[in-house]
């Protein structure tokens, strides 16, 4: 499915939209219940296997924690499986399983990590079972599991999260009225659980934990005696063709090929058709305009896109494989600059061997760790990595009119790759900019645009520049005679720490002394 892109207009009223259901709303304070920025990672694999902890392939230890910490992430989500580890009787969770989770929370802490706890697909006891009515035993579970584990925990300080699920199957209205109940039962066990339960950060599971089934259905939450401690989590792995598909199929096959700079001309029908840049902030944006924007923390819970073998995936081999692993990377830097601007924390999903290795803590991937963790994605070999590289089109930049006649997609210039954006001028002098709206800048970033500016022409200044959430516009302003003509410059703009997000835009401001008709390039847009 594809979704429109998001013009400064369609942001005003999305944000005037807001939510009807004054249940959902909490003060801006609730943005502190993470380090900012966050920077998330998933013990997947592990702890929540029904058949017990380390029968997936790897069992938790010290050393990996400790490895986790010391490159970068400062959030783990620990998947858990309380249900197939309690009595089935008297609903009792095994003393030796409770002890296991506690000494890797404890790992966790011990290096200044946040936590977040939750109860996984645990055979699907609760999540494959929500039917448009409350079933008592599941909410009997619900109860006596979650006091069990607050008061396990209840002297732990706001470092550590408890979930109260992770996919529920739910993708109607009834069903999530059902939910809503079972999220009330939760809410009310661990407030009733003593010590720092009271004001401990709970999170709740949308529906699926779609970000469309979640923006349709999630619009009311449980009745908190603790205002502002309740947050929401999805999960993103689209496009599903690059990020999970394992098999060609008749509707479509797999996907090697993801984002603007990285896809493939001679292997066209394993890029990615849809899901892409800006696809994914479109989805950012509808948490954004529904929770984050009301001061409800979000948090994507899982998302991963793991890069692919030759093995099982037709026609990637030797270089296309290097290829797939770089986008592969672009898409986790994406995703993370797109989350942090629309106030949201990621969470990536690792499976032992992915990333660390489980036994030892050492690096697996160190490329992939690195867009998960702030740094750059890998650059396609002899093109152009940049997130705004008008490889493919002009990435819905668009000029604000004279002189400014219009911007296209040209190989007359370029900084890197094949292509840059041709910004042409109509033979009227003044001043205009080439824009785009909505990208998704993190605060914080530095922003890097690369200009060419012929020898001859009538502009007399160029400015680079940002315009924040609030309109606030920050500038890097430079004269004709700042410049080298017939080549390539490098201008910066720093994006404020404390800058609002996500931004209205970003551009060039191109400033003409008379009449002049020729054409300025853009090219490499990156931050």
């Amino acid at each position: 499915m594809k979704y429109p892109y998001l013009r400064p207009q369609d942001l005003r009223q999305l944000f005037a939209a807001g939510i009807a259901t004054a249940a959902l709303l909490m003060p801006s304070g609730a943005f502190a219940q993470l380090p900012k920025p966050a920077y998330g990672w998933n013990l997947g694999n592990t702890m929540e296997p029904p058949s017990g902890v380390g029968t997936w392939g790897g069992t938790p230890t010290q050393a990996l924690i400790n490895s986790v910490a010391a490159h970068g992430f400062n959030t783990v989500r620990i998947p858990c499986a309380w249900d197939c580890h309690a009595d089935k009787t008297t609903h009792l969770i095994d003393p030796a399983y409770m002890s296991q989770v506690k000494q890797v929370v404890d790992w966790c802490i011990a290096k200044n990590l946040y936590v977040v706890i939750n109860d996984h697909w645990d055979d699907g006891w609760l999540e494959n079972n929500i039917g448009a009515t409350v079933n008592p035993a599941i909410d009997t579970k619900m109860d006596s599991y979650w006091t069990q584990i607050a008061k396990t925990f209840s002297g732990y300080n706001d470092h550590l999260l408890f979930a109260a699920a992770n996919e529920p199957n739910v993708k109607t209205a009834d069903k999530m009225a059902t939910l809503t109940a079972y999220y009330q039962t939760f809410v009310k066990a661990v407030r009733s659980a003593g010590g720092n339960n009271g004001s401990r950060w709970l999170v709740l599971q949308g529906p699926d934990a779609d970000f469309d089934t979640t923006d349709k259905l999630m619009n009311t939450f449980p009745t908190d005696p603790t205002p502002g401690r309740l947050m929401v989590e999805v999960h993103y792995y689209s496009p599903y063709t690059f990020c999970l598909m394992n098999g060609d199929a008749s509707w479509g096959k797999m996907a090697y090929f993801w984002g603007q700079g990285y896809h493939s001309s001679a292997l066209p029908s394993r890029n990615a058709t849809f899901g892409e840049e800006a696809d994914m902030d479109a989805e950012f944006q509808k948490m954004y305009a529904k929770f984050t924007s009301k001061g409800i923390p979000v948090i994507v819970g899982e998302c991963r896109a793991e890069p692919r073998g030759s093995a099982g995936n037709p026609g990637l081999t030797g270089d296309y494989v290097a290829l797939n692993h770089a986008s592969s990377t672009y898409w986790s830097k994406y995703l993370l600059d797109s989350a942090h601007s629309h106030g949201m924390t990621p969470i990536y999903w690792d499976t032992p061997g992915q990333t660390f290795n489980w036994t030892t803590g050492a690096v697996v991937d160190a490329a992939a760790l690195a867009s998960m963790t702030g740094g750059p994605a890998v650059p396609p070999a002899g093109g152009d990595g940049a997130i705004e590289c008008f490889e493919l089109s002009t990435q819905n930049w668009a000029s604000s009119g004279s002189p400014i006649a219009g911007v296209v997609k040209s190989d007359a210039q370029k900084y890197a790759g094949a292509y840059s954006l041709a910004v042409n001028f109509d033979g009227a002098a003044g001043s205009a900019a080439a824009t785009v709206a909505a990208p998704s800048v993190p605060a914080g970033q530095t922003i890097t645009f690369h200009l060419w500016i012929p020898k001859g022409s009538k502009i007399t200044a160029v400015q680079a520049f940002e315009v924040d959430h609030n309109g606030v516009r920050k500038g890097s302003r430079r004269p004709i005679g700042k410049l080298t003509t017939d080549a390539w410059n490098t201008i910066t703009v720093i994006v404020p720490s404390k800058a609002a997000t996500p931004l209205q835009g970003l551009g060039v401001q191109f400033s003409t002394g008379a009449g002049w008709t020729g054409a300025c390039y853009i090219d490499s847009v990156n931050w």
